[in-house]
């Protein structure tokens, strides 16, 4: 099975990604393919916890700027 997921170059030369079937669960590697491999862990750990989530919900945060 192949799994989509987007990345980026951050300024730290770091390559930041997450799955794109969870965009909220970022993590990085040093380069692609350490990237892969961190969103591999992220698919494993995460694939079974998404199972007991019931529903999501959203909230509101004060900032100042």
């Amino acid at each position: 099975m192949d799994m989509e997921y987007t990345y980026w170059k951050a300024k730290d030369g770091w390559f930041v990604g997450y799955l794109n079937i969870w965009p909220d669960h970022l993590t990085q590697g040093h380069d692609i393919p350490e990237l892969e491999e961190m969103l591999l862990d992220i698919y494993e750990f995460y694939k079974e916890e998404q199972s007991e989530i019931v529903e999501k919900k959203t909230g509101r945060l004060k900032v100042t700027a």
